[in-house]
């Protein structure tokens, strides 16, 4: 993505943008390099296939929005170019109506984690939920020994809100998860 103005919404070091069909190549590849920081927490796509599939739902389904997090010039490590793919942030089971929520699921590349871009990604990601979504509260679900993802979570303003045994089947069993929220309210309360 070479032009700023194609995201959806910016910070200092990345921008966020949808998922686009033409953006698998380089999702499966940062896919299959992440394996190790990935597992066992998430397992995205890393064949064409899989990814066609995956970008399908996020893109047409109105109950779910994915976003890819890219880095801006200057901020990647690894010698790519503008506009790389630092990670992805997904809002998955919207409901609309007297809700008005989602439950957000995300997952940054090996290249570049732990340099901040998914933190300032997740930001402008709840802050477009809140802002052109229209949407009033968002929920994260998170096992409980992802020390990565709780901090993630908790950095961007979300609170602990209970525990849920057995609650999502990943890599081959039933997993205990606990549940962060955010609501508009709170994020505005905090800013």
């Amino acid at each position: 993505m070479p032009h700023a103005s194609r995201y959806l919404a910016e910070g200092p070091r990345v921008g966020i943008r949808h998922f686009a069909y033409a953006d698998g190549a380089e999702f499966t590849a940062r896919a299959r390099e992440s394996k190790d920081l990935h597992h066992p927490w998430l397992f995205p796509p890393d064949t064409a296939d899989g990814y066609a599939a995956y970008a399908a739902r996020l893109i047409e389904d109105r109950t779910k929005a994915g976003f890819m997090v890219c880095e801006k010039a200057g901020e990647h490590g690894d010698g790519a170019a503008e506009g790389a793919i630092a990670g992805f942030v997904n809002i998955n089971n919207i409901v609309e109506g007297g809700f008005q929520c989602g439950a957000l699921g995300y997952g940054a590349f090996a290249h570049a984690a732990g340099r901040g871009l998914m933190r300032e990604g997740l930001d402008l990601v709840v802050g477009y939920a809140f802002g052109a979504m229209r949407l009033h509260r968002l929920e994260i679900n998170v096992q409980p020994r992802n020390a990565a993802s709780i901090a993630l979570a908790r950095s961007c303003g979300f609170r602990l809100e209970g525990f849920s045994p057995a609650m999502i089947f990943i890599d081959g069993a039933w997993r205990d998860h606990e549940r962060w929220a955010l609501t508009a309210e709170m994020r505005g309360a905090s800013r």
